[in-house]
């Protein structure tokens, strides 16, 4: 008999808020805990509706602030004795975490339980409420 919470592959979509932080910091737990892969995900989301700039500077800042922020979690987890995946992308947050994860194979997803702000969470709507109804492996949310 296999033990179906044996998780081998964890996605870490990150947006730098301190939400993401801590559940960075849990991932880098249960990789260790499972020797598990871990892999960081930061979505650049191309909805025209925060296009309040010029859309290409826009997208220009978006994709400087996804790679600071990936940068900053794989020094954490390097420090922590982990290698870690890095992928930058760009589109839907849901659709492209859930690509992730089928390219990917992951079989847990560890997600913070809110995003950077009231203004995000108004224009994107919860991801992790969205990824908890439709997430096709299985879902941490970390308070």
């Amino acid at each position: 008999m296999t033990d179906r919470y044996n998780f081998s592959k964890i996605l870490v979509p990150l947006d730098g808020s301190k939400f993401s932080e801590k559940a960075l910091q849990r991932a880098c737990k249960m990789v260790k805990a499972l020797d598990a892969k871990i892999i960081l995900l930061y979505v650049v989301e191309k909805s025209p509706t925060l296009s309040i700039l010029d859309r290409k500077e826009y997208l220009e800042l978006l994709r400087k602030f996804g790679t600071n922020t990936l940068k900053k979690a794989n020094d954490d987890v390097l420090k922590e004795g982990i290698n870690a995946k890095i992928i930058l992308k760009e589109g839907n947050i849901i659709t492209e975490i859930e690509k992730t994860v089928k390219a990917e194979k992951c079989d847990l997803v560890i997600v913070g339980s809110k995003g950077l702000g009231s203004v995000t969470k108004l224009l994107l709507g919860s991801v992790s409420s969205k990824l908890a109804q439709s997430s096709s492996c299985s879902l941490l949310i970390v308070k």
